[in-house]
């Protein structure tokens, strides 16, 4: 995996914790499904990079 793409999946998980924990403190639940979708992505978006790491 390069390091430029994890970087970036990771920061959209970390990206969508903060968006889940704002819509806690404000009570947005589509706030906090946004960024349950987000965390999801990122985390997708890794194992895929994984996966192809694993057949080179």
């Amino acid at each position: 995996m390069s390091g430029i793409d994890k970087l970036k999946n990771k920061a959209e998980e970390l990206g969508g914790k903060g968006k889940e924990a704002l819509g806690d403190a404000t009570d947005d639940r589509d706030l906090q499904a946004e960024g349950q979708k987000d965390q999801a992505k990122g985390n997708l978006k890794q194992a895929g990079e994984k996966v192809k790491d694993v057949f080179k």
